[in-house]
C-alpha cells in the first residue's frame, strides 16, 4: 500500500462577493436601477499559488492571521471546496474534522450516527458495536449517546465528533481549531489520543490559535499570510518568527 500523502500545487481560490441586494419591482420597472453604473460584486482571492508537498508521516501545524486562508486550505485539501486553478492529490483515506457535528444527522442519537459513520467506512457490525462502546468510554457521554445530538451542547457535539473521527485511524487527519471551546480534562484526553496517531506516523495536518499544541505536536509549520505561504519550516525555525510578527 502506497504512503499517505498530500501534494497542493499552485492552488488559487476565487470567491466572489456581492455587494448591494436586487432591485426592486419598481426600480426594475422604471429603468432606475443601472447595474452598468454600480458595482455588483467583487472577487476575492482567498488562496494564492499555494504550493505544499506533506509526506507521510509528518505532523503540519498551519498558523495565521483571521482570514489569512488557513480553514480555506484545509478545506481544499479535504476536498470540500474546489480550487479555481491549481490541483490537490491525496494518497490515503482522510477524515477532515472541520465543523463541530459535520455529517450528524440532527434528528439520530449519537449512538445511531456512529452507527451511520462506521458503515460509511465500510466497517463490519460487530466492529461498530465495539467502536461504540470505546468512543462511549472515551467521551463520557453515558446515557446521552442515545439522546438524538440536537439537544447535545457544543462540548458534547465536540467530544463526540472528534471521538468518531479519531476511532476509525484514517491515515490523514485534518484539525481545525478542535480544542477550542473544549475542558482541561477533554483537551487531555484528545491530545493524548492524537499521540496515538503520531505514534502511527500518521499525517496530521492541524490549524490552531493555541500555539503550545502547535509546539507539542508539530516538526514543521506552515505561516499563511493573505492566502499565501508566507513561511514553510521547521517549527523551531517559523513559530518563534511568528510569535514575534504577532506580538507574542
Amino acid at each position: 500500500m502506497a504512503e499517505s500523502e498530500i501534494i497542493v500545487e499552485q492552488v488559487s481560490l476565487h470567491f466572489r462577493l456581492y455587494h448591494e441586494k436586487g432591485a426592486d419591482l419598481k426600480q426594475a420597472i422604471t429603468g432606475l436601477f443601472k447595474r452598468k453604473h454600480r458595482e455588483s460584486h467583487s472577487d476575492f482571492l482567498a488562496l494564492n499559488a499555494v504550493d505544499l508537498r506533506i509526506v507521510h508521516g509528518e505532523r503540519i501545524g498551519i498558523v495565521g492571521h483571521n482570514g489569512a486562508g488557513k480553514s480555506t486550505l484545509l478545506k481544499v485539501i479535504s476536498g470540500i471546496y474546489t480550487p479555481t486553478t491549481g490541483s490537490v492529490r491525496t494518497v490515503g483515506r482522510i477524515c477532515p474534522l472541520l465543523e463541530i457535528g459535520t455529517g450528524f444527522h440532527h434528528e439520530l442519537s449519537g449512538r445511531e450516527n456512529l452507527y451511520l459513520h462506521g458503515a460509511i467506512y465500510g466497517l463490519h457490525r460487530h466492529e461498530i458495536v465495539e467502536l461504540v462502546d470505546e468512543i462511549v468510554a472515551f467521551t463520557g457521554l453515558g446515557e446521552f449517546i442515545d439522546t438524538p445530538v440536537k439537544y447535545y451542547s457544543t462540548g458534547m457535539y465536540m467530544r463526540l465528533a472528534f471521538a468518531a473521527a479519531t476511532a476509525v485511524k484514517p491515515e490523514i487527519l485534518i484539525l481545525d481549531e478542535m480544542f477550542a471551546g473544549g475542558d482541561a480534562e477533554f483537551i487531555g484526553k484528545a491530545t493524548r489520543r492524537m499521540q496515538e496517531f503520531l505514534d502511527a506516523a500518521s499525517i496530521i495536518v492541524f490549524v490552531s490559535h493555541q500555539l503550545e499544541l502547535i509546539e507539542r505536536f508539530c516538526q514543521r509549520v506552515v505561516w499563511m499570510d493573505h492566502g499565501r505561504v508566507r513561511e514553510d519550516g521547521p517549527m523551531a525555525e517559523v513559530l518563534p518568527r511568528y510569535r514575534a510578527a504577532m506580538g507574542g
